[in-house]
């Protein structure tokens, strides 16, 4: 692995052990080792350096939130009366539970966030009371999920 031009270049070992890694993280190290003919050492080595250099920023442990009884997936545009209200915004968007991500988008809507929620009712009570609540919001525009096609992280 090396820095080149502020990017990550990595070899055909690291590109391996990482794609062991997304498709599993929890998978045994000396398996990977094994099954690639090199030491544990070397990868937790190139592992160490990987995570310092930045291309891995951690590990998570992924649930499947409708299993819990979040059947609702949303996409959510955002106009603000003013750009300038954003932060302020955000940090009242980050305290809403059912807000998974948010984006400082270009286009019609200054931020775009992803909710789960219950159900519809759930979705349209944390609109209407929760984000159209918020100062500086002017209104929002709600695409319902139906299924999601493609979830996947970028090819190493």
């Amino acid at each position: 692995m090396k820095l080149v031009d502020e990017k990550v270049k990595i070899d055909c070992v690291e590109k391996t052990i990482l794609n062991y890694l997304m498709e599993d993280a929890r998978k045994p190290i000396l398996e990977i080792a094994r099954s690639m003919g090199i030491s544990g050492a070397a990868i937790h080595q190139r592992l160490r350096k990987l995570e310092k250099s930045g291309l891995i920023e951690g590990s998570r442990l992924v649930i499947n939130p409708r299993l819990l009884g979040y059947t609702t997936q949303a996409f959510v545009g955002v106009y603000l009366d003013k750009a300038v209200n954003s932060p302020v915004t955000i940090k009242k968007l980050e305290e809403i539970p059912e807000v998974v991500e948010c984006h400082y988008t270009t286009g019609n809507w200054s931020i775009f966030i992803k909710m789960l929620c219950k159900n519809n009712e759930h979705l349209m009570t944390v609109l209407n009371k929760d984000i159209q609540a918020i100062d500086g919001v002017s209104r929002t525009e709600t695409f319902i999920s139906l299924d999601q096609q493609i979830q996947r992280q970028i090819k190493v």
